[in-house]
């Protein structure tokens, strides 16, 4: 493995560790998201230039398209809830708590 393999998949590990085990505050899980999307942005758009395909030369754009959507939904989401339950505090967010 590469030096490069490995830090996108530590990088990609990392971010799922934080993802699942330190969900305190919503803004923290978006970063982890954040961090896994990049990741795999970087890694396909390497394997893109590694297999020289022009019909996967539009996979890494498509993919950077939708990591902005679930930025801006997440955003929003975080706004909407910071004014409707006062934090981001992922233990405030349960469903069942009505």
């Amino acid at each position: 493995m590469t030096p490069t393999h490995f830090s996108l998949n530590a990088a990609f590990m990392l971010g799922l560790a934080g993802l699942t085990f330190h969900r305190v505050h919503l803004l923290s899980a978006l970063l982890c998201l954040e961090g896994m999307m990049l990741s795999l942005f970087i890694s396909m758009a390497l394997w893109t230039l590694k297999t020289e395909s022009m019909s996967l030369s539009t996979a890494p754009m498509l993919l950077l398209a939708f990591s902005a959507c679930e930025a801006s939904a997440g955003l929003a989401l975080l706004v909407a809830t910071a004014r409707t339950h006062g934090s981001d505090h992922m233990k405030n967010l349960n469903l069942l708590q009505c």
